[in-house]
């Protein structure tokens, strides 16, 4: 498979230590997040890997070299003048992908051990556009889900409450993991331009009768690690699963 690690963040809500460092180079655990990712999207089968990077961008370029770019053929994407977010990041990395198999697409700052293989087999079994981990938790952002799909969002930071289409049977609120696998066909689809979320995208898709179908991951670990507050928390859990030879 493709993969892309959407690693181009500031990280502001991690300052001071992104200051010195960027996000995708902070460790849990004495391993960096890019690390963590990579061989995670490396084991579930991944063998080009796109990066898209802005801050400390020849840090993270060195980083790769000095991992031997973790055994695959990885591609960076390098985002000037500022972040384009993660629909601006794939759009503006669109030509480094194959584009005939399935892209997994993951955020450099999403702690977890959830499976990526299910969300391939649910992209395949569903026949979908896209398959999304999503996660039952506390969060002021959600997606609305009904029988076919994605229909629609939360936003109550926002009062937002958007529902694209009409919805077909129950529907569900699930915040979205930042964890994705999507259909190469994806790449020819964008309508959008400049720096915007994948989210944005996937809707007006929904809208527009694509399926994008979520994946329930509520039995695994999952942590945001983009507050001083997680990023501890995420570093306690990998001192444990270390010490229990899970890891």
């Amino acid at each position: 498979m493709d993969g892309m690690i959407f690693a181009a963040g500031l990280g502001s809500r991690l300052r001071p230590l992104t200051d010195r460092v960027p996000k995708a180079l902070v460790s849990v655990g004495g391993v960096a997040m890019l690390e963590r990712t990579a061989r995670r999207l490396v084991g579930a089968g991944v063998d080009r890997l796109v990066v898209n990077v802005h801050p400390f961008a020849d840090d993270v370029i060195a980083f790769l070299a000095a991992h031997d770019d973790f055994g695959v053929d990885v591609r960076v994407s390098r985002e000037e003048p500022s972040p384009l977010e993660t629909g601006g990041g794939l759009l503006a990395a669109r030509a480094r992908f194959r584009g005939d198999r399935p892209i997994v697409l993951h955020n450099v700052d999403v702690y977890t051990d959830l499976p990526i293989a299910s969300l391939v087999a649910a992209l395949a079994r569903k026949r979908a556009l896209a398959a999304i981990a999503v996660k039952a938790r506390p969060s002021s952002r959600r997606l609305l889900f009904d029988a076919r799909g994605l229909v629609g969002r939360v936003d109550e930071g926002k009062g937002v409450r958007l529902v694209v289409r009409p919805p077909e049977g129950e529907v569900v609120e699930r915040p979205f993991s930042g964890v994705h696998v999507a259909d190469p066909r994806l790449l020819s689809l964008f309508t959008e331009c400049g720096a915007f979320s994948i989210l944005d995208t996937y809707l007006r898709l929904a809208a527009a009768g694509e399926r994008i179908v979520p994946v329930a991951t509520d039995a695994f670990e999952w942590i945001d690690i983009g507050r001083p507050a997680d990023l501890e928390r995420a570093e306690v859990h990998a001192t444990r699963v270390r010490g229990g030879r899970v890891e």
